[in-house]
């Protein structure tokens, strides 16, 4: 029994076994066997976004190229997710924090970690923007430290939030309806395709900024 608006979230199974959370993964099922066929249209398709990715981010990280296995995997995995989560009775594996935390946390603590090790005095330099006045300059990398450490939670805040407006007013139209006179429903209706229009368009692009600001933060730490 939904007890609130955001109880739409939540698992319907228990934690110990929650099937909810296999919906992040069924895609492997669902994989068609045609897709490992060089010359099969999944294969193309696939292979059309993974070289776009590819190209997109190559100029941001140009002396660790061998990092672009981290967005292509990262917009596949949400996209996916998100696309899914519209689908009736399909958990949204992205609208839940754990998901997205998991997610940012330790890419952000990989490259952060990577950067302190191996370009320290880079990663030094970009806690000072250029022209920065001597006086700010304590101010400036107080400012830029606390920047860096909220950045997982930014990422995965961002991603989680995006997600859970957009099924609220999903469901807020849904349960419009039976109250609703009848010259209504039409208008209601349309309203619901074009949301659901739109947040299919934002469950890719939200896969895409995630996956864009991930790439910059390692670019940071490797450039």
């Amino acid at each position: 029994m939904m007890t609130n608006l955001f109880s739409i979230f939540d698992p319907s199974t228990p934690g110990f076994l929650s099937s909810n959370w296999l919906s992040s993964f069924i895609f492997v099922l669902l994989v068609p066997m045609t897709l490992w066929n060089l010359y099969a249209r999944p294969h193309k398709l696939t292979n059309l976004v993974s070289n776009y990715i590819s190209m997109e981010f190559k100029p941001l990280i140009k002396k660790s190229p061998f990092m672009l296995i981290m967005p292509i995997t990262l917009f596949t995995l949400i996209a996916y997710n998100n696309a899914m989560g519209l689908i009736p009775y399909i958990f949204t594996s992205p609208s839940q924090l754990i998901f997205t935390v998991a997610l940012a946390l330790p890419l952000w603590l990989a490259s952060v970690t990577y950067g302190w090790l191996n370009n320290t005095s880079n990663t030094l330099v970009h806690l000072i923007p250029q022209s920065t006045p001597t006086l700010l300059m304590p101010f400036m990398v107080l400012i830029e430290t606390v920047s860096n450490l909220i950045r997982p939670l930014t990422l995965a805040v961002r991603l989680s939030a995006n997600m859970i407006a957009g099924h609220l007013l999903i469901v807020l139209l849904n349960s419009a309806d039976p109250v609703s006179p009848m010259p209504a429903l039409p208008v209601l209706f349309v309203a619901k395709i074009m949301l659901v229009t739109l947040e299919t368009a934002i469950a890719f692009i939200q896969a895409y900024v995630f996956s864009v600001l991930i790439t910059l933060y390692a670019a940071e730490s490797t450039n």
